[in-house]
């Protein structure tokens, strides 16, 4: 109303002036403003006191019910002090709950709800009530908290909950979590071999064996067993049994193992189970997966999938060779038409290139050449432990620009071309983890045992955890895919180079197909004097070398384990754990130094340890008997106890 007055003054005030002997007007104007503006500010008074009154008597009544109805409300209510949990009031409905025949003042709220909680009361974050269980009855607890202040000036909170009865719902939901179905794959992985050489009535006896054996595991759980194929089951049952399942550790694969069919040959199982899915459709493609990753990582084991990653059980037994010609060829057919398609080929290895990881992209480039396409290899030419290979490829006329290094590689290469990764199916063990998603299309071609990552967008892959080396598995495809007199005498020493380096000279890993590749490589011009000029190190990396083995202590009777203080490379610590094998008494080594990023360990075994479980545990991958970790975030000391709590818990669910 300022505003209107302040304009009727200014009016009064014109009159007066501009007007001829209006004086009077003017005067009498005034006193009708200030007779006005004494009435509004008395007007304005009554009603801000009406106004108040209004809300006073509002409020009172707004307590009054409140307060009567907290006490008669159905719910149970206490208040109490969130500092302190000591409670300040409560209903007769919370007295009837609780058992309580008397009113509790200042005992603590958890002495009379032990589950009771109330620190989500003043945090921010919204958060689902919690649950608390009360005399049989679950009750999902609502509240809020208020700061009253205190005599000091600091904080009182003090806080009120509300309990809702939900035990019914609760029972409907555990109920449900419990009767989620689980879905199983078994497969008996060596179907063809284990019969080979068996008569009929040898082979059904068998067989039956087999079906009785995996009858009596599964049974005793409720569930529904199906066999669907010659050597594949489905079981699917109630998720009230899968601790269950998990406590008894898949002994249903120890128990087939017992059987034996044509030479000797032990049967196995491969058991994928898909849990935690959202349908059953994704948990029949869980267990699936999780089959197909059993398979991948040389069978005899279990393998659990989740939304949320891999567990793996066993995979503890001695490999045996279960690799077919039929297989090969048909992924040298398929390889050979994704080349036909290609504008380029990029080939890349893993970090640290080895020579079985150059050695395999030299014979991928020889492929590519027999198919009329460029091929290039992307490389860290300085982190690496090929050097030799690199200097005489770099040497060759042959082989000009082969090399694209890791660094320059991602401005270089065609999207449109075909990226083959080698020796590894881990993206985060790439040269160049960032070229897998430039390519629409990726061959992989690996013989480590699979992890619980790996590149899942490839076109091809080609895993074989009973071949000996990436470079045994190229050689097999060069048979089928390059024509007589198309390998370079550099090309097949190059092979020969890496099947020597895994198999450490043909003494570990190393079965018929191993001989036959090698052979192959042989009549193609392969020196095995240049071969083992590879191989040979200067000599203070030798003496690096036996300074680690000098070092070395055993550990659980037949382990051996060196921890170099000083930083060395991965080929005098990998060099040094192949050393340790070679002394009496040691079936499993491993050796640890510091580098840029950690402490790497390298494994080897020649006995009944799977070093590939073994480093798994510590984030590592490989085969059982070559592996590999990085170990970040921990010293020397703190990584060689990690690796023996990993012996340990390997050693504990093997049985050994």
């Amino acid at each position: 109303m300022r505003l209107y007055f302040i304009m009727l003054v200014v009016f009064a005030a014109c009159t007066f002036f501009f007007g001829r002997n209006n004086w009077v007007l003017a005067a009498a104007e005034l006193a009708v403003i200030a007779l006005l503006l004494v009435y509004t500010r008395y007007s304005a008074r009554k009603r801000s006191e009406e106004l108040l009154h209004y809300i006073e008597h509002v409020a009172s009544d707004v307590d009054t019910a409140a307060k009567s109805t907290l006490s008669v409300t159905p719910l149970p209510v206490v208040a109490f002090s969130s500092d302190t949990g000591g409670i300040i009031w409560s209903n007769r409905r919370f007295l009837e709950i609780t058992g309580e025949r008397r009113h509790i003042f200042e005992i603590s709220i958890r002495e009379i709800v032990p589950e009771f909680t109330s620190e989500w009361l003043t945090e921010d974050a919204v958060r689902d009530p919690p649950v608390v269980e009360l005399r049989g009855r679950m009750y999902a607890v609502f509240g809020s908290a208020f700061d009253a202040g205190g005599d000091s000036g600091g904080h009182d909170y003090l806080a009120i909950a509300y309990f809702v009865d939900v035990t019914d719902f609760e029972k409907a939901r555990v109920e449900y979590e419990l009767s989620r179905p689980i879905f199983l794959m078994i497969l008996l992985d060596n179907y063809d071999e284990l019969l080979r050489g068996l008569s009929e009535k040898d082979k059904s006896a068998l067989l039956s064996d087999v079906d009785d054996r995996i009858g009596r595991w599964a049974s005793g759980r409720d569930g529904y067993l199906c066999k669907y194929d010659r050597d594949r089951y489905f079981y699917i049952f109630e998720a009230r049994h899968y601790d269950g399942l998990l406590r008894d550790k898949f002994s249903v694969l120890a128990s087939v193992r017992e059987l034996t069919g044509a030479a000797g040959m032990r049967a196995s199982l491969s058991v994928g189970v898909g849990a935690g899915g959202s349908s059953p459709a994704e948990d029949y493609q869980l267990a699936a997966d999780a089959a197909e990753m059993a398979l991948s990582r040389g069978g005899d084991q279990a393998v659990i999938k989740k939304p949320e990653g891999f567990e793996f059980f066993g995979g503890h037994s001695t490999e045996v060779e279960k690799r077919t010609k039929v297989k090969t060829r048909a992924m040298a057919s398929a390889f050979g038409r994704l080349l036909d398609d290609a504008s380029s080929v990029y080939v890349m290895g893993h970090k640290n290139a080895d020579m079985d990881s150059l050695g395999a992209a030299v014979g991928v480039c020889c492929i590519a050449r027999a198919k009329g396409k460029r091929a290039r290899i992307v490389i860290d030419e300085q982190r690496n432990m090929a050097g030799q290979i690199i200097k005489r490829v770099r040497e060759s006329e042959d082989f000009k620009d082969i090399f694209i290094d890791a660094r320059d590689a991602p401005a270089e290469v065609d999207p449109t071309g075909l990226l083959v990764v080698v020796d590894t199916s881990r993206p985060e063990e790439v040269e160049l983890e960032r070229l897998i998603a430039a390519f629409d299309r990726i061959v992989v071609i690996d013989h480590h045992r699979r992890a619980a990552t790996y590149i899942d967008k490839a076109a091809l892959n080609f895993y074989e955890p009973f071949a000996s080396s990436a470079s045994e598995l190229v050689t097999e495809l060069i048979q089928y895919l390059v024509g007589q007199g198309g390998v370079l005498k550099l090309e097949a020493e190059a092979l020969l180079a890496g099947i020597v380096l895994d198999t450490k000279a043909f003494s570990i890993r190393t079965g018929s197909r191993t001989f036959d590749a090698a052979a192959y490589l042989r009549r193609m011009g392969a020196d095995t004097v240049s071969v083992k000029r590879f191989m040979q190190s200067d000599f203070a990396a030798a003496m690096s070398r036996y300074e680690i083995i000098r070092g070395a202590r055993m550990y659980r009777g037949t382990a051996a384990i060196a921890a170099s203080p000083a930083a060395v490379s991965r080929v005098i610590i990998a060099q040094a754990a192949d050393e340790l094998l070679n002394i009496e008494g040691v079936q499993t080594s491993f050796v640890a130094s510091p580098n840029d990023e950690g402490i790497f360990i390298s494994g080897r075994s020649i006995g009944g340890v799977n070093v590939q479980l073994v480093l798994e545990k510590l984030g590592g991958g490989g085969n059982q008997s070559t592996a590999g970790a990085q170990v970040k975030g921990a010293s020397l000391d703190e990584a060689v106890g990690l690796l023996r709590g990993a012996i340990d818990d390997y050693l504990e669910n093997s049985g050994e």
